[in-house]
This record gives structure tokens, sequence and C-alpha cells, in this order.
């Protein structure tokens, strides 16, 4: 049995180490092969509920599953199919492991023991394990499909710091997830959503306006000075932190606050000084400039703003855009000139923020607007543009406030029932970031 334990572990890594090298490939390697390892880990704790295979009871397991095992089918599962991509495409690829686990597991026996239906669960764990990790890695690789990868990386960011980390700090210290059961589970979950909000909108923020992915050797192509990182120069950091912190206070483990602490003393002492050398390296002056007015850990109440100012165009023949308006103004946004939605060429049918290419429409567009005011107006923002939430928000909105329509200047009816076309307007004013209000004719 000692014997095969080595033999799973050093085969696959030779053959990953003859074909493995340095750069984008050895990067996206290194992704694939800890997807697969994620994956594998939950699969084993699936496989165990569902009888479907298990493991001899041995020394270095975690949970049940031998390291040596494990790191072994990660490598087989998620490094070697990205290293051979060239040669092997992904559905023979695929088939190969299918076939190559359907021969070695009973051949693991004692190691192994397989359950009635345990193909079913080879059958699983390549669907939602191998697959992944080799679409996550080959779209690294060949740099394809930039959303899909990067929300495959959220994935995996995701259950390593909510569910592999804790899982590993319980096993080796203390805590437990039996102390997440009960009425704390909800607002737990509540505050976890808002305290991950930020890290998510960075993440998006990389993808539509730097065009690259949270991953280090992945990154985005532009400097992105949006979103999040107009308020603090390291979101996803801090919520991951702040996010292990709640966990450990929810699991009751003094272990995993020390995780936490030695995540951010990593992030300060070691990812610090080789990411500010590169976006240094790559984007000079404006870099230096956004560092010195954005830091890392403390966010601005306030957001940073550099280059020409965004414009938000409101329909001011729409009651509910006038209140979006005067609420904006009221509140003099930074960096954003708020327009008519009559005089922009096409017409509009909703609400519309431009930034330097970016756009936004309807209810996203609003909120991308609340990222000019303060934090906590920012922070609603991100609330509002989280997938599902300004789904939600757009079909309220279209249903019950204001239907979508072709903007257009103020009607006679309007004018009639506010009075006269400068209340109707808001006062007609134009914000800009730096007169704050000038009138518009």
């Amino acid at each position: 049995m000692t014997a095969a334990r080595y033999l799973c572990l050093i085969v696959p890594g030779l053959a990953a180490m003859a074909r493995w090298r340095p750069g984008r490939d050895g990067a996206a390697t290194l992704l694939a092969f800890v997807a697969a390892a994620v994956g594998i880990a939950a699969l084993g704790e699936v496989a165990r509920f569902a009888g479907w295979y298990g493991f001899a009871a041995v020394d270095g397991a975690f949970r049940g599953l031998p390291v040596d095992l494990w790191l072994g089918w990660a490598v087989l599962w998620g490094a070697i199919p990205v290293l051979y991509r060239r040669f092997v495409p992904l559905p023979v690829a695929l088939g190969l492991l299918l076939w190559l686990d359907a021969v070695a597991m009973p051949a693991l026996d004692p190691l192994v023991w397989l359950g009635p239906h345990w193909l079913i669960g080879e059958t699983v764990g390549l669907l939602l394990v191998a697959l992944p990790a080799q679409l996550l890695g080959r779209w690294t690789a060949d740099r394809r499909h930039l959303g899909a990868r990067a929300v495959l990386q959220v994935a995996v960011f995701a259950a390593v710091t909510l569910w592999l980390v804790p899982s590993v700090a319980f096993e080796l210290g203390d805590g437990s997830w039996a102390h997440l059961t009960g009425p704390s589970l909800f607002p737990l979950a509540q505050v976890g959503l808002l305290v991950a909000t930020p890290a998510l909108m960075a993440v998006r923020e990389f993808v539509v306006r730097g065009g690259g992915t949270p991953y280090p050797w992945d990154p985005p192509v532009r400097l992105v000075t949006t979103g999040p990182y107009s308020y603090l120069a390291n979101p996803m950091q801090l919520s991951a932190v702040a996010l292990l912190v709640l966990l450990a206070a929810g699991t009751r483990s003094a272990t995993l606050g020390a995780v936490a602490l030695a995540t951010a003393a990593f992030g300060a002492g070691v990812a610090r000084p080789h990411e500010h050398h590169d976006l240094e390296v790559r984007h000079g002056e404006r870099w230096r400039e956004y560092r010195r007015s954005v830091r890392d850990w403390r966010p601005r109440w306030t957001p940073y703003r550099a280059g020409p100012p965004a414009v938000l165009w409101l329909d001011e023949g729409c009651e509910a855009c006038r209140g979006v308006w005067r609420f904006l103004e009221r509140r003099r946004p930074r960096g954003l000139t708020l327009a008519p939605a009559h005089e922009h060429h096409p017409p509009l049918w909703r609400s519309l923020y431009a930034d330097g290419g970016h756009e936004e429409r309807g209810v996203a567009a609003v909120a991308r607007a609340l990222e000019h005011l303060s934090l906590g107006w920012a922070t609603v923002g991100w609330l509002l543009r989280l997938p599902g939430a300004a789904w939600l928000a757009q079909l309220v909105t279209d249903a019950m406030i204001a239907a979508p329509h072709m903007a257009a200047p103020l009607s006679d009816t309007v004018l009639r029932n506010s009075g006269d076309r400068d209340s109707a307007r808001g006062s007609g004013c134009r914000t800009t970031p730096s007169s704050g209000c000038s009138t518009a004719r």
C-alpha cells in the first residue's frame, strides 16, 4: 500500500515536470492544479456520503483522503492535461482520464474501496472537477474567454478561502462547522455577503475596465482605479481577511483567526512589494499618483478620480430620473457630469453611464453614479450591481417605477404639472466636478 501511494504521487509528478515551463503556461498549470485539488477534496466528501468510494485509514490523510494520493490526483486531473493541451484536445483528455481511473482505482485495493456505483462518482468528478479545472487552465494559458475564466477563478478562490482553509484549520487546530448551525447562520451570511461585495466588484472591475483577472500571473493590462479601487488599493485582500475573521468568530476557531492574521501579514510583507514593483514598472507615474492618494488597508471616504469625468445621462421627462438627478446633485459627486438624456445620440431608452469607453444602463448606471459620492453610497451601488440583484432591481424598476422609453425633451404636460421648465429640470443644471453646477441651455 505504501508503494502504491508513492507511485500515485511520483508518476504524475514526473509527467508534469517533463513538460512544465515557467511563465504563463506554468502559472495556468498551477491554477488548474489548485482548482482540481479543491474539487477533489470536495468530491471526496460527497463520495463518502454517497457511498461511491472511500479510502483506507492511513497516516497522512486529510479528512480521510491520503494527501499523497490527493496531490497526485490533482496533478493528473489539473496540471498534466493543461501542459499537454497542444497534443491532447480536451474531449480526448477527459476520455483518457476516465479510462485511466477506471483501470487504476480497482487496482489500488485495499487503499481505495469502491462502492457499486463508483463509476457514477467518477463521471460526476470529471464533469464537475476535471472539466472546470481544464477550462480554467487552458483559457488562462491561451488568454481566452476573459469573463468566464474570471468567474471560475472566483469560484476556486472562494472555495479555498471559505471551505478548504477553514477545514484544514479545524483539522489541525480548534473550531468546527457545527457552530454555524442555528439562528446565527443567516445574519452571519448577510454580513459575509456585505464583506465580500467589494472583492466581487473589484474582480468585475478588473475584467470590464482592466482586461484581466485577480490571478497574479493573469493581471489587468490597464491600470484600474475605478469601482472599489477608487477607495482602496487592495479590496480583495481586505475582503478575504475580513471573511476569515468572520468565519473564525462564527466557528469559534482561534486557529482560523491566526490564519487571518498570517494572511494579512503575507499580503503586507510579501505580496505588497512584488505587486507594487510590477505595477510601477507597467504603469509608471499614473500608478505612483494613484498610490499617493489611495491606501492599501484603510479606505478613503470620498473616491479618487483621475482623467475626464464620467457622464450620467438621465431623462428629464421622467419623474424618477429627475429625483435621481436632484439626489446626486445635492451630494456634489466627484468626477461625474449629469446630462439630459435627450441630448444623447443615438436616442436612449434607459439611463446611461459612460466613463472612458465603459457603459452601464438602467439601474446599473445609477448604481455606478453612486460610486462618485462616498464609500457608504458606493457600497449601496455595489450591492445593486451584484449578479442577480441588478437584474431584479431592473425588473422592479421597469414594472413599477419607469418602463423603458425613448428620452425626449420635457413635454408640455410635464411643464404644466411641474410649474415651469427650470423646476421640472431640477433647475436645469449640468453638474461638473469642477464647477459644481452650470446652467445648460
